[in-house]
Order: structure tokens, then sequence, then C-alpha cells
């Protein structure tokens, strides 16, 4: 449960992060490829195993982590288009809501349990994301951007599922540091290429501060996807109850501290929301 707790408070750490990031007016794709090198870095030196080249493109779950690797990168990119185009609010259930992906995957292909309990705490999870995060005002939804909520349902989903599957059949115990390193590497080498690209073009101006804000971020990043990949591990729950909770805990407690310390106005709807999240972590913990 503590390795839960952990990714819970680390996964959120990471949209305040963000959040300053954005005050700051910090450069966040420059962050973002400084901390995907600086979780690689921390991979590596956690881990009790030696780097090398070799024995990783030898290992069954590298190309896998080659797919991660793209698919994180690719999938923060439509985040932030979600986001301008279709509005935050959406942005946040399209990533959120996709927990049902890794629910359903776990459930038929792990033969995981579905009782009343635990079925009537995601049912609850699924509308304590989607209260949590309406806003008062929210704009229309356009048709001709639909797609990008959707892409970032999907990619979400299968991100988490992808994470589930490559642990449980691939990636041993002491392994988790470098299969989680590898993965960092590979997006922050995409990176890279995104931001040659731009500097070839005249459109990159470096900004100093986001190597500093992108060494926090990545420190943070990389725990919140190792605590979550030994939360996995744990026998004593299923994979569908660890995405349940993780993904409605770190909405509610984002939503929490937006409150507190960023001044973010609640309406009824979002404080009934996080009542359901709490009712629902309880039932599918207790499930």
């Amino acid at each position: 449960m503590i390795y839960l707790l952990l990714s819970i408070l680390a996964s959120t750490l990471i949209f305040v992060i963000f959040t300053l990031l954005g005050k700051y007016k910090i450069n966040t794709l420059q962050a973002i490829v400084a901390n995907y090198f600086t979780a690689f870095t921390v991979g590596v030196l956690s881990s009790k195993q030696s780097l090398n080249i070799n024995t990783i493109i030898n290992n069954d779950w590298f190309y896998g982590a080659i797919f991660l690797g793209f698919l994180f990168i690719a999938i923060f990119n439509i985040m932030a288009l979600t986001a301008q185009r279709n509005g935050l609010s959406v942005a946040s259930v399209a990533s959120k809501m996709s927990v049902v992906i890794p629910i359903i995957f776990g459930l038929y292909v792990y033969n995981e349990s579905l009782s009343p309990l635990k079925t009537l705490g995601i049912l609850l999870a699924l509308l304590a994301v989607y209260l949590t995060s309406v806003k008062a005002k929210e704009g229309k939804v356009k048709l001709k951007n639909l797609w990008l909520p959707i892409l970032l349902f999907f990619g979400s989903g299968i991100i988490d599922t992808s994470i589930k599957y490559l642990e449980t059949t691939y990636v041993s115990e002491n392994g988790i540091p470098i299969f989680s390193a590898t993965i960092f590497a590979i997006a922050g080498i995409i990176g890279v290429v995104i931001l040659s690209a731009k500097a070839i073009k005249g459109n990159l101006k470096f900004d100093y501060r986001s190597i500093f804000g992108g060494i926090i971020l990545g420190i943070v990043n990389y725990y919140s996807i190792y605590m979550l990949l030994k939360a996995l591990q744990v026998d004593s729950f299923e994979s569908s109850s660890i995405f349940t909770i993780n993904n409605v805990a770190i909405v509610m407690l984002s939503t929490l501290i937006g409150l507190t310390f960023f001044k973010e106005k609640l309406i009824t709807k979002n404080w009934i929301g996080i009542g359901f999240a709490i009712i629902s972590i309880v039932l599918v913990t207790l499930a």
C-alpha cells in the first residue's frame, strides 16, 4: 500500500510542477526533455544492475520500452493540444477516464475478480473523475477537435495497460529501475530530435530555467512510475484496483492542492466528485 501511496503523491506533484512551470513561464518542452534524461539517470543510479547496452537491447521488454517511450512524449503533446483546443477539463477527463482500459484488460486477461462492491467502486470512481474535473464555465467541444480527446483517452489507457503487461510478463523485480530508465531515455532522445528540428528552423530559444525545472520534474517523474510498478507487483492488490485508486486519488488530491495553494475555485459538482472519490477508494480497497 505504501508504494501506491507514494506513486499517488509523486504523480500529483507532477501536476503541481507543471502548474508552476506555466506560472513562471518556463519553457515546458525543454523542461520535459531535461526531465526524461534526469529520470533516466535516477533509474541507472537506483539499479543494482550495471548499465549494459547490449543486455538492455536483448531484454524481452526492450521493444515494449521503445513503444512506451514514443507514447510518453506523443501523449503529452496530445494532452497539451487537447487542453488548448478543448479546454483543461476535457483533457483531464479524457486522460483519467482512460482507467477503464487497464481495468478491462486486467479483468479479461488476468481473470481478476469483479465483485458487486468493486463494480460499484469503479463506477463511482469514473463519476468522481468527471465531477471533480467539471468547471463552472465550460466551452462547447468543437466536433472537428473531438479526435484529440479520443486519442488522449486511448493513448493514456494504452500506456497504463502496456506498463502492466510488460511488468507482469517480462520485468523482474530487480529490473524495474533499468526498465523505467530505458523508457525515459527513449522519450528523451525523441525530445532532443524535436528540439533539434526547432533549432534548425530557428524557432528554439534556450531557457536555462527549464534545466532546473526538468531536474526536479525528472526525479519526481521517475519515482511516480517506479512506485506504480512496485505497487503492481504486490500480490494482495489486483491491477484493476490499483489503477482505479491511483487515478481517482490523483484527481482528488490535485483538486484539493489547486484549491489550497493555487486559489482555484470549486463548484458544488467538484465537492460531490471528491466525496464520490473517497467512497470509491474505500469500496475498491475493501473489495
